[in-house]
């Protein structure tokens, strides 16, 4: 018997606290156990039940109408985990400290490490030994340090190793991922129904916003149901030929979801991280044709040519090595991609080019076909430079609204109605001229600050865009919010800057693209 053990047994208990992807235990501080170990609050402890063993963050309770001094409090994530029933009898001990912990030290000092050592670290996190603190450290280790293009290639193929795997038993399994930071962008819910239309697969799995105001996860939502287990979101490719599903119930390559749950707050978004990311998360849903976007604008991610070259060699040096079709496309990130920025008012663009409304978005609606078209180039039935006439025919036909509506049943269509939120206002010019700037990053941040995308209703609603004319005093957007304090926040954040540049049309920065 482990020599840590104590003689004393604890009855589980489950807590209705969501910790989100977070082990967590409680003990109450007279517990004979928490005094005997010397445990410390924010310690880290093993959990023993009948063979089966999990490592939890301690918490010291007080309170013993929460956690009584015979029983171990354990949260939602935790108690799943284990697999116990309340009241079942386990002991608890000091828990080891992960012995991966030695290599993120080291990438700390600027060491690099080798496939072996993300290997081990990408296996403790998924089998969560790594507190939150630790997961920061080595996303911070990995940023600021950075990561080689071999480190990048092993980040990515341990990352793809830490869950399960989807094969299509089909050669040609397409996708298409944008690297994020255009808000409004949501390119992917127009291609996927125009290349399933056309008969091409494409199960696309997209993660929540990391630090934007919506993921295509997030927007999808407002639609349809977008958690679907393995085998109903296999079932509905096989019949539909595509889907727009969360990545974080499939098991692709989990360990990435736990560490985005780190990424969000600390808002870490680091290149490396992104690629390995990006690519582990495809090669585990059955990719084997990618498309890939890199907007560039001076408030996008990538803010120079140069530096979207360089990204786009190195998603494309990863890949290759690991037998992914992969080809990157550079894109006009001068400013937002469609007029809605947020999860409600993103859902109403695409709905409306779906329903070729005349108030459709026109920057959305083209883009969305150009990304399309090179997708449906994949097939090798289509030739060169055909694909964007495809991918117009399906969406003018009405074929591609009919197939999202034939996806968004088969998910489960979303009970709730979200509206626009309650509260708003309008942001106006303080003078005459021309629009000739919008920064991306400061509007993603007043649309987070209203409450994106946690409440779906919340975000900016844009008036003008770039090269438009606007009188002084003419409402440039529009800001929704469904609380009162994030309607506050975002308010008083506008105050003094609008996010937008108003001057001579000579001044519109130039745009690099390689359609």
């Amino acid at each position: 018997m482990n020599s840590n053990f104590i003689s004393s047994r604890l009855k589980v208990c489950r807590l209705a606290i969501d910790t989100y992807r977070e082990n967590v235990a409680y003990l109450h501080r007279d517990c004979l156990v928490y005094r005997a170990e010397g445990f410390q609050a924010l310690a880290k402890i093993t959990v023993f039940m009948d063979g089966q063993q999990i490592q939890a963050v301690l918490n010291v309770v007080d309170d013993e109408a929460i956690v009584g001094p015979g029983q171990l409090g354990l949260s939602e994530q935790a108690f799943s985990q284990l697999g116990a029933a309340e009241g079942e009898e386990v002991r608890v001990a000091q828990a080891e400290p992960p012995s991966s912990m030695d290599a993120v030290r080291r990438k700390i000092e600027g060491e690099r490490l080798e496939l072996s050592d993300y290997r081990e670290i990408t296996q403790d996190i998924v089998s969560s030994r790594y507190s939150k603190m630790e997961m920061a450290a080595f996303l911070v280790a990995t940023g600021q340090n950075g990561l080689d293009r071999d480190e990048v290639l092993s980040l990515t193929i341990a990352m793809l190793e830490s869950g399960e795997r989807i094969n299509w038993n089909e050669p040609l399994v397409s996708d298409k991922h944008c690297i994020g930071g255009i808000p409004g962008n949501r390119t992917s819910m127009l291609l996927v129904p125009i290349v399933a239309a056309h008969g091409m697969l494409i199960p696309k799995t997209s993660s929540r916003a990391i630090t934007s105001p919506a993921g295509t996860a997030d927007t999808m939502e407002v639609l349809a149901n977008i958690e679907l287990e393995p085998e109903r979101m296999e079932k509905l490719v096989r019949t539909e030929r595509g889907c727009l599903a969360w990545g974080g119930t499939t098991r692709l390559a989990p360990v990435d979801d736990m560490l985005i749950s780190v990424e969000r707050p600390l808002g870490i978004d680091s290149q490396g991280q992104m690629v390995a990311s990006i690519l582990s998360k495809k090669l585990a849903a059955g990719a084997t044709h990618l498309l890939l976007d890199i907007p560039v604008g001076a408030t996008a991610k990538v803010r120079h040519m140069r530096d979207a070259m360089r990204l786009r060699k190195l998603f494309e040096y990863v890949g290759d090595r690991l037998n992914l079709h992969l080809e990157a496309v550079i894109t006009d990130g001068r400013q937002p991609i469609g007029n809605g920025v947020g999860p409600v008012l993103e859902t109403r663009d695409v709905m409306q080019i779906l329903q070729n409304s005349p108030n459709a978005p026109v920057d959305l609606r083209e883009k969305s076909l150009r990304l399309a078209g090179r997708v449906l180039e994949f097939d090798p039935d289509v030739r060169g430079g055909q694909g964007y006439a495809i991918a117009r025919e399906i969406l003018d036909s009405g074929r591609a609204l009919a197939k999202m509506n034939r996806i968004i049943e088969e998910q489960g269509r979303q009970l709730e109605e979200y509206e626009p939120g309650k509260l708003s206002f309008e942001v106006r010019a303080k003078e005459k001229g021309v629009v000739v700037n919008i920064d991306n990053y400061f509007l993603a941040q007043v649309a987070r600050l209203a409450g994106a995308p946690i409440f779906k209703g919340a975000g900016v609603d844009l008036y003008r865009k770039l090269g438009e004319s606007v009188l002084k005093g003419e409402p440039l957007y529009r800001v929704y919010a469904e609380h009162q304090s994030n309607y506050d926040f975002a308010y008083e954040f506008v105050g003094t800057n609008s996010g937008y540049v108003i001057g001579d049309k000579m001044d519109i920065p130039s745009v690099f693209v390689d359609f």
